[in-house]
């Protein structure tokens, strides 16, 4: 039998495990801390559901697909933001929710792009389409005290869909031809600039990267570009440092208006991502994290008190120990050996300390307590 892993696929274990597990906790903590609530939702959906109206966008082009039994046409999802259509219906608006799970995209891999990734999300669904921008600044706010925690070096980049359709418009681009001219531009971190101004050519839009590069004034020309201040502003109320870049795209065509990308100089690839759409006739905004990424850039520690109880025979007073240590909210677990075996043991799984519980011990109600660290023994008095 192969054993193997499928390609672009990982097992995770171990200390790495351990912090992929920490992350989690520190995402679901920050999302419920600002009102958002967990959902859970099916990884398997009928493929028309997953392709929606964006069939030609490059991650849905690249979705597993699959059929059931009955030879229906199915696909795994390849985010979370589009089963919202149907969970949000009959909602109280708005409605805020996070979701922390497995999705998959059939496309190549690289050092930090898999087949199957974990995702956590948080989106408000129905926020106010006139001045979409407090909600917009209220998940940045909660995105910079993430990655703060998470120790991650960051910056965050933001810019506005109406405002690029608008220049799009005024430099005469036809209209059927922008969004294939956005997801050119959204490549710009992964294609050398060349290959994209050739490949805008035949959108007569090759002149578009020069106006991207204009200073940040030459945009107030612009009547979305308000919209840029108005969210500039509400991020001052939230001390939060963000950067204006008007030649972020964002590949996904249901964006309709401000975007966000959050960068770092470890990785080319973006370590978080989101923005505003419209999801029947329902303004929303989100953002994603990737914990693949998170886990290879976050300074966070692991290590935590971990305590190994030896039972020599003396099982009920183990696990009387055993009890009082997990009630003091720390990590413990029994074992039933030879006190070599149990060190061998502690060592591969990184227990801090191991305490011995033998017939002499019991009698003297003295435990010895051996610090795997340092080798230090100390004594733990329980009766």
């Amino acid at each position: 039998m192969d054993t193997q892993l499928v390609k672009g696929f990982n097992d995770y274990l171990d200390e790495n495990a351990l912090k992929r597990a920490e992350i989690k906790k520190i995402l679901a903590d920050a999302f419920e801390r600002y009102g958002f609530n967990p959902v859970e939702t099916p990884v398997v959906e009928y493929e028309e559901f997953v392709t929606g109206e964006n069939e030609k966008d490059e991650a849905v082009s690249d979705i597993f697909k699959l059929k059931d039994k009955g030879d229906r046409k199915l696909a795994l999802r390849y985010e979370f933001t589009f089963q919202l259509k149907r969970i949000m219906q009959n909602k109280k608006l708005p409605f805020r929710r996070y979701q922390i799970g497995e999705v998959f995209r059939d496309e190549p891999v690289s050092a930090n792009r898999f087949r199957q990734f974990v995702q956590a999300d948080a989106d408000i669904v129905g926020i106010s389409k006139e001045e979409p921008f407090k909600s917009e600044a209220e998940i940045l706010s909660m995105t910079s005290e993430i990655l703060n925690k998470l120790g991650i070096d960051f910056v965050i980049y933001f810019n506005n869909r109406k405002l690029f359709n608008e220049i799009l418009e005024k430099e005469g681009i036809n209209q059927k031809d922008r969004n294939n001219v956005i997801k050119e531009i959204d490549k710009m971190d992964k294609l050398p600039e060349k290959e994209i101004k050739d490949n805008l050519k035949k959108y007569k839009a090759e002149k578009i990267l020069g106006i991207f590069k204009k200073p940040e004034e030459y945009f107030e020309k612009y009547s979305f570009y308000k919209e840029i201040l108005d969210l500039k502003e509400y991020l001052k109320i939230y001390k939060i440092n963000a950067e204006f870049l008007p030649g972020l795209a964002r590949g996904l065509s249901y964006y309709n208006g401000t975007i966000f990308e959050v960068k770092t100089k470890s990785i080319k690839e973006t370590i978080t991502a989101g923005g505003s759409y419209e999801f029947n006739g329902v303004q929303c905004t989100g953002i994603s994290f990737g914990i693949d990424r998170l886990s290879t850039l976050a300074k966070i520690p692991t290590e935590k008190e971990k305590y190994l109880v030896v039972s020599l025979d003396e099982d009920k007073q183990s696990i009387k120990i055993v009890e009082k240590i997990r009630r003091e909210n720390k990590t413990a677990n029994l074992f039933y050996g030879k006190p070599s075996k149990a060190l061998e043991y502690a060592n591969s799984y990184r227990y801090n300390k191991v305490i011995f519980v033998g017939e002499k011990e019991v009698k003297e109600k003295k435990f010895k307590v051996k610090d795997m660290n340092t080798g230090k023994e100390s004594v733990l008095k329980f009766s």
